[in-house]
């Protein structure tokens, strides 16, 4: 797979990660979600096997269901020219087989950390009805913060069909395989149990329990020698910790832990000092299948008279010889309890001083550490991991945990708070809602849609985000609201006629339409609407223009009324862009202009708006005017608020 190449239409291809007996791994970019990932492709000689391509798809899918912070997660399952793909978390580290030879020998307490972070993953991996088939170190991988994280749960199954007749797969998963895999039998739940005896078996040694030339002499080891004692090669390892390496790597199913939960709680207490006398883990021993045989009575009298001691018939007894014996009894057996006396009393005497752990949650480190002083303990390793409940710098939790018991004097982990994990938010307006809000929501954040009319904003776009671009949030107690664009708002016309002139002009303001006056002489007052177009109850667009016609009052003589004029006069308004830079929040009217026109003719003063509109461009309009024979008419044009246009000298010839 070369670089650069787009798989699914939103993978690019970055570098080649590794090859496996399965699958090549890649490092890839998601370019929907602005991410790194790692794409798994199943090798070239098995994509023409249908029953692992079906194994590959169906687990991959069934693997999509394990949310666990220790399983590295799956996100997507696909095919493109043949080809099947995976495409996974990307984890930034290295496998626990490169991590065991960087780091070896590794401290117990590490151990039981890393073993207990696979365990918690693989029960839920239980939880869920699948088993791995081929836990190893090589699919566990260590991130660059300690986080162990298991991988190929999607392809599993196939793996351990295909193990045996694969020289370079097999000699790497067969150090890790049950006796029952290697017999050729069923894996099961109990499997995975010994594949992790193995793995903290190699922890703990460096090194795997069996070799050997070949895959098959390995696997033969497996269900017919013993494994070797972790305590032969490192003397310091409690008796406990290594019953826990027994236990799960008994050769009998039945004699290993019932669940991965039974062996985390064993191995979490492994090294407690009230284990520490604890005898080495034996199975039990087979049953006889045979009836129980039960002796008669004349073999049992047999075997008391061969034990009974026989009087010599010749002997004569000596009384005084037997007291003496007697009395050389009593001595050495009074001698035998005082001695087991002074050995119990050195005992007692010698014993481990065990103290209670204090709580030390919520404490500073340095208040922490004083606590554990006055408890007679000294302050460990300090840990450092995210809490959405306790503030950064505090301690969250402690190693044994509060109210246990701990050897006086003996070093205690403390866990201490980051603070919440934090989320950078990024500048959205502009971007249609689903794609920011898909982003958001792949970080965990929760999206509230707001929306809003605008004749300027597309419709699903983005016009205003409640978090500024750069902040950083809780995602967890923090919602980001994106105010989205419901195109221009409709509404529905009121009836106009009968209004006066002022109060239709206040209409117009408050539902943002232009009105456009007309007048004519009628029996009604004077600027008082007789018509409208379009009608009461029409359905218009914020924006639109109505013409509304006013009465002029009844119609004067014909002999005393001045002459009236009509006239239109086509005015050019020049739109002025605002300066919005350095904002990240976009309203309805940023990129607009308010307009109101106000003309001076036979009908109009300037006392009142003839007409307001709202321009995104140069805009040109039509007023018309009604000037009287021998007078002339005059306009003002205001854009938000400033004069930017106007003639006081309107007649018909002047334009």
């Amino acid at each position: 797979m070369r670089p650069n190449y787009v798989l699914g239409g939103r993978y690019r291809i970055t570098k080649s990660l590794g090859e496996g007996g399965m699958a090549n791994v890649y490092l890839a970019h998601d370019l929907i979600l602005d991410r790194d990932v790692s794409v798994k492709l199943l090798r070239l000689d098995l994509r023409d096997d249908p029953h692992t391509i079906k194994r590959f798809q169906r687990e991959g899918l069934a693997a999509t269901e394990l949310v666990h912070p220790n399983i590295v997660s799956v996100y997507d399952v696909g095919e493109e020219n043949g080809m099947q793909y995976m495409v996974m978390e990307y984890v930034k580290g290295m496998d626990l087989k490169a991590y065991i030879k960087q780091h070896f020998p590794i401290p117990y307490q590490e151990v039981i950390n890393i073993m207990e972070q696979v365990l918690s993953a693989v029960a839920v991996a239980h939880a869920h009805n699948i088993i791995h088939r081929d836990l190893k170190p090589q699919n566990i991988l260590i991130d660059d913060k300690g986080v162990a994280k298991i991988t190929d749960f999607g392809i599993a199954v196939a793996m351990s069909e295909n193990a045996l007749t694969q020289t370079n797969t097999v000699l790497g998963s067969v150090h890790y395989l049950s006796p029952e895999q290697a017999r050729g039998g069923m894996a099961t739940k109990k499997s995975d149990i010994y594949s992790l005896g193995i793995i903290l078996y190699e922890l703990l040694t460096g090194t795997v329990p069996f070799k050997g030339e070949t895959a098959i002499s390995i696997a033969i080891k497996h269900f017919q020698s013993e494994i070797p004692s972790v305590r032969e090669f490192d003397p310091r390892i409690p008796q406990a910790l290594e019953n826990v390496v027994l236990k799960a790597t008994a050769k009998k199913p039945a004699d290993r832990y019932e669940t991965v939960s039974d062996m985390a709680s064993d191995l979490e207490t492994s090294l407690s000092p009230r284990r520490a006398s604890e005898p080495k883990f034996v199975p039990a021993p087979d049953v006889d299948d045979g009836e129980t045989k039960v002796l008669d009575k004349s073999a049992l009298n047999s075997e008391a008279s061969l034990k009974k001691p026989q009087p010599d018939e010749k002997s004569t007894p000596k009384p005084k010889k037997r007291r003496r014996r007697h009395r050389r009894l009593y001595v050495l057996l009074g001698l035998a309890a005082l001695l087991l006396a002074m050995i119990g009393l050195a005992f007692w005497l010698g014993r481990p001083q065990m103290v209670t752990v204090p709580d030390v949650s919520g404490l500073t480190v340095t208040e922490a550490q004083r606590k554990l002083s006055n408890s007679h303990l000294d302050m460990g390793t300090v840990k450092k991991q995210s809490s959405p409940d306790i503030e950064k710098n505090l301690v969250i939790k402690t190693s044994p945990e509060a109210q246990e018991t701990a050897r006086k004097n003996a070093k205690i982990k403390l866990y201490v708070s980051t603070g919440p994990r934090m989320v950078k938010i990024g500048n959205y307006v502009g971007q249609s809602y689903t794609r920011a809000a898909a982003l958001l929501r792949a970080k965990g954040v929760t999206v509230r849609r707001q929306n809003e009319s605008s004749n300027e904003v597309s419709v699903g776009s983005v016009m205003q985000q409640s978090i500024e671009n750069g902040q950083r949030i809780n995602p967890k107690k923090t919602t980001v609201t994106l105010t989205v664009s419901a195109g221009q708002r409709q509404l529905q016309l009121a009836d106009l006629i009968g209004k006066k002139k002022s109060q239709i002009q206040q209409y117009a303001t408050r539902e943002s339409l232009n009105i456009s006056f007309k007048y004519k002489y009628d029996n009604e007052n004077k600027d008082v609407a007789i018509d409208q177009n379009p009608g009461a109850g029409s359905t218009v667009k914020e924006g639109s223009t109505v013409v509304v016609t006013l009465s002029r009052g009844k119609k004067p003589d014909s002999n005393s009324a001045p002459k009236v004029e009509d006239f239109n006069v086509e005015v050019n308004i020049p739109f002025q862009a605002n300066d919005s830079s350095g904002s990240n929040k976009q309203s309805s009217n940023s990129g607009v202009n308010i307009v109101q026109i106000y003309i001076r003719d036979h009908d109009h003063d300037y006392g009142t708006v003839y007409k307001q509109l709202t321009i995104a461009q140069d805009t040109q309009v039509t007023i018309p005017f009604a000037v009287a024979s021998g007078k002339n008419g005059g306009y003002k044009i205001l854009r938000d608020g400033k004069v930017i246009l106007s003639d006081n000298n309107v007649t018909k010839n002047s334009h």
